[in-house]
């Protein structure tokens, strides 16, 4: 009951942000407490990133909330995340994609670990959680309807772009340390938006950050 009512204050609290409603009903529907550490659990309705180990975070609410509305993402989606996490954002993305399914990459086999288990303890089965470099996406269950990046990338890659369906849309950060928010839609080209200045931990991989000093 104190997990709910912290969850419902944090959704009306993201309210401010201009989330729309199937967004909040999605994020409503998962319990964030599931997906960190014992030791943040009383923390897990603040809307600010916490330690998942490792060096890696989960992402504040408001910049999951934000980046799913920027998706729109649909049922029946195909949906790719990059950086899987403790699978929190994975969990919020599923709940939108209804029928469809999200493939989330995680580099670190002890955290795709903890992401498997904490979506099985929400009862998600549209999920699948893959140990491998996420900057090279996942071509083995490709074209993607969306892609979900949640690690900062030196630019926005062909890898990933490659993978999206026409009319697709991937959502990045691109910057060292600090970064840009990117919306690119798949039409034409590449039709590219910037969303605002944020900070996320980086893609390493074969086309991500080789040093991050």
């Amino acid at each position: 009951m104190e997990f709910e009512v912290k969850r419902n204050r944090l959704i009306e609290g993201l309210r401010q942000h201009d989330i729309s409603e199937r967004v909040l009903a999605a994020m409503k529907s998962i319990p964030r407490h599931l997906f960190v550490p014992e030791s943040e659990r009383e923390n897990a309705y603040d809307d600010y990133p916490l330690s998942i180990g490792c060096d890696q975070t989960i992402s504040a609410p408001h910049m999951v909330a934000i980046m799913c509305d920027l998706l729109d993402i649909q049922d029946g989606m195909n949906v790719l995340e990059i950086g899987a996490g403790s699978g929190y954002h994975a969990a919020v993305m599923a709940a939108l994609a209804g029928s469809g399914h999200v493939y989330t990459v995680e580099r670190i086999e002890y955290l795709a670990s903890f992401a498997r288990d904490n979506l099985k303890k929400a009862g998600l089965k549209n999920v699948t959680v893959i140990v491998e470099d996420g900057s090279l996406g996942l071509p083995g269950f490709a074209p993607y309807d969306r892609i979900s990046v949640a690690a900062a990338s030196p630019g926005i890659l062909e890898t990933l772009t490659d993978q999206l369906k026409f009319g697709g849309k991937l959502i990045i950060p691109v910057g060292k340390h600090y970064q840009e928010l990117y919306l690119v839609t798949k039409i034409n080209g590449l039709k590219k938006e910037a969303k605002g200045g944020v900070v996320f931990v980086p893609l390493v991989g074969k086309k991500g950050y080789s040093d991050w000093i």
